[in-house]
């Protein structure tokens, strides 16, 4: 299982298939299948029937359902903002000077990663 480079609630940009140039945020992340699922990106239609719940009594009607179905991580790339545009970008880690609290209520001065935007340099 290798690592994905995007996370939940990332912009990016699709750069391949047949959305491609199209940006949207990641709603959901697949680490196993390396696929991730973004907003307004590849929408498939479903046909859905209707549906009762019988502990509260409510019927929910069916029909077509259009969603949004899973790509490949590697046919997107994170997006910036820079001056007012979207500007995609590569990331890079860097390590952060950090406070932590123990249990016992102790602070210790650590390091955490982040992750940055190459482009611009800010966290991301």
């Amino acid at each position: 299982m290798a690592a994905i480079h995007v996370k939940k609630g990332d912009r990016v940009k699709v750069i391949a298939g047949d959305d491609k140039g199209v940006i949207g945020e990641v709603i959901a992340v697949n680490a196993e299948t390396g696929r991730v699922t973004v907003q307004g990106v590849n929408i498939i239609h479903k046909h859905v029937g209707d549906k009762y719940d019988p502990r509260t009594g409510q019927q929910t009607k069916g029909g077509m359902v259009a969603t949004e179905a899973p790509i490949h991580a590697s046919n997107v790339q994170i997006v910036v903002r820079k001056g007012g545009k979207d500007v995609p970008t590569r990331i890079a880690s860097k390590r952060k000077a950090a406070t932590k609290t123990l249990p016992d209520g102790t602070k210790v001065k650590t390091t955490r990663g982040v992750r940055v935007a190459v482009a611009t340099g800010e966290e991301i």
